[in-house]
Parts: structure tokens; sequence; C-alpha cells
């Protein structure tokens, strides 16, 4: 195969990330409305992360966050967010730059993306992940578990 040299994988992946952003952004400015809801999984020990040491030494790879029912202070800028959880009834600001993330998710409208590293980017497969929720009441973080991988051709009008 020839050599890429306009990146096409890089271009595909800061689109979609950009697609994550603005997602954020409307719900920055009028809530959740219907039955979205976000599930966002990234590595913890990535450049620009800034979680309570608590969580990180939980979480030292990678946590999944919920943003559905409680939270708060959530502000998206062009390469990160911040948003404000409760662990185990401790409040915790959370930062996240995009670059992080490894998976995006809104199961109430059964859309997903999952992100690979710029290492692994070419191997990229086009699946969906399912990350667990955390907890009944959607605010909280979960520790990833053997993902379901889902075909996008299931979610395709035929």
């Amino acid at each position: 195969m020839a050599k890429d040299f306009i990146g096409y994988h890089a271009l595909t992946d800061a689109a979609l990330r950009g697609v994550v952003r603005e997602a954020l952004r409307r719900i920055e400015k009028q809530g959740l409305i219907g039955s979205h809801h976000f599930y966002l999984t990234f590595r913890t020990a990535d450049p620009g992360v800034e979680i309570p040491d608590f969580l990180r030494q939980e979480y030292p790879e990678e946590m999944t966050i919920i943003l559905q029912h409680q939270f708060w202070g959530l502000k998206v800028k062009d390469d990160r967010f911040e948003v404000t959880l409760t662990f185990k009834k401790v409040p915790a600001t959370l930062s996240v730059p995009f670059t992080a993330l490894t998976s995006f998710m809104d199961p109430g409208v059964q859309f997903g993306l999952q992100f690979k590293s710029e290492d692994a980017a070419a191997a990229n497969t086009g699946t969906l992940p399912r990350p667990q929720p955390a907890d009944e009441t959607g605010a909280g973080q979960a520790q990833p578990q053997a993902a379901d991988v889902v075909s996008l051709d299931k979610f395709r009008k035929k």
C-alpha cells in the first residue's frame, strides 16, 4: 500500500474529536435533552489530564465518566473540557484534553466513536465501544470492562 502523505487518519481523528467537542458545547449551553447522555472514556496519564490523586490511583490508565443526571460546571474549550462530578459523595473537577479521549458514546441515540492513539490510528477498525455505567444514577465513573464491539453496519439504514 502507498504511503499516506496527507495523514487521513489524523485528519479523521481530529474531525471526530470535533464532533465530541460540539456535542459537549451544545450540552454546556442547553443541558441534556431527551434521552441523550454521554459516556466519555479517557487515558488518565495523558499530558494535560487533571483529576484528583485518589482517582488517578484508582484509575491509573483509563477511566469512564458519565454525564447524565448529576454533573456541574461543564466548560468546553477548543482543546479540552472541564466538568465537576461526585465520586463517593465527594465533588471533584476534572479537566480532560480531547486528545486523551479513547471513546465517546451517547447510548440514548446509539451513537458512539472510538479513538486510537496516533500509533494505533492506522489500525482503525471503525467499531463502537460499549462502556459499562458506573452506577444507577449515572454520575460517577466506571472502570471500562471488556467492551462489546458493534459494527457500524448495525446502525446504517438499509
